[in-house]
């Protein structure tokens, strides 16, 4: 069992940037596919970036060019870097864990941050 912690969140202006990191109590190296998902109020958990144990990422339309994930397999830690935030970045962002290993699937996830930007 991995357990991840988020940190990093807060309040900041729009315009402005925040890097959120996601540690995880073991090894990453092993996790296939690491992620950040967002959920606003009275809204659905949606995937804001995810990062592939290959070195792949994908991004959601609305952050493309402004967030950027990375993975530190050295200290088994994931940032999102979040640039150029708008009030509708406004959201619980939450860290996500998953794959399968030896074919049974794993799916773990963070407690998660607040991020409240101001107009």
């Amino acid at each position: 069992q991995v357990q991840l912690v988020e940190s990093g969140g807060g309040l900041v202006q729009a315009g402005g940037s925040l890097r959120l990191s996601c540690v995880a109590s073991g090894s990453i190296l092993n996790i296939n596919t690491m992620g950040w998902y967002r959920q606003a109020p009275g809204k659905q958990r949606e995937l804001v970036a995810v990062s592939t144990s290959g070195g792949s990422t994908n991004y959601a339309d609305s952050v493309k060019g402004r967030f950027t994930i990375s993975r530190d397999n050295v200290k088994n830690t994931v940032y999102l870097q979040m640039n150029s935030l708008k009030p509708e970045d406004t959201a619980g962002y939450y860290c996500r864990g998953y794959g399968i290993y030896r074919m049974r699937p794993y799916d773990y996830w963070g407690q998660g941050t607040q991020v409240t930007v101001s107009s």
